[in-house]
């Protein structure tokens, strides 16, 4: 018996390192947010960690608003080679408080999880199911320097890589303000 239990403690002492040497060490638990209502409407995109169906977009913002079953309609435009690009989807609500799934090729599903979000809802960290998705999100095109230091704090005790962030222009969406 005392030789099994030494035998599962040396096990799950390497747990750690094997989720690490996977990528996994990030830790992306949503926080619970109290008001999915008040998460509606536009956000901007701040910074991203670069993926595909981004791929050279500037000025891109989101905007989510709540069907009548209870889904959440989700519109993402950007620019790319001068040309706005718009791509429509869905999110649903899950079990969790702040973690949402969302689809915009059906019936394929991606997860959506809240990792901060200020007490105003004026910004906002949003990761995914693995350590390749991140946004930094706020209400307005720009963020102040002391909100940018935060979340970002947030996203490095997270066990993100920030350097890879790459932080969008919003020339465009500046100007309509």
């Amino acid at each position: 018996m005392k030789t099994r239990t030494i035998l599962a403690a040396i096990v799950c002492s390497f747990i750690p390192f094997v989720q690490a040497a996977a990528g996994d060490g990030i830790n992306n638990s949503p926080i619970k947010v109290n008001n999915i209502g008040k998460y509606m409407g536009r956000w901007y995109e701040i910074a991203r960690f670069d993926h595909r169906f981004e791929k050279g977009q500037t000025n891109t913002s989101a905007f989510y608003s709540q069907n009548t079953d209870g889904t959440i309609k989700v519109a993402n435009t950007g620019w790319k080679n001068g040309k706005l690009k718009t791509s429509n989807g869905k999110a649903k609500l899950t079990n969790t408080a702040g973690l949402l799934r969302v689809s915009f090729f059906w019936p394929f599903y991606s997860d959506y999880r809240i990792l901060m979000l200020a007490d105003d809802y004026s910004h906002a960290l949003v990761g995914g199911s693995s350590d390749d998705y991140l946004w930094i999100l706020a209400r307005t095109p720009q963020i102040n320097n002391s909100t940018k230091k935060t979340i970002l704090k947030e996203a490095e005790r997270r066990g993100y890589n920030t350097s890879r962030l790459i932080w969008v222009d919003q020339n465009k969406n500046n100007s309509i303000l």
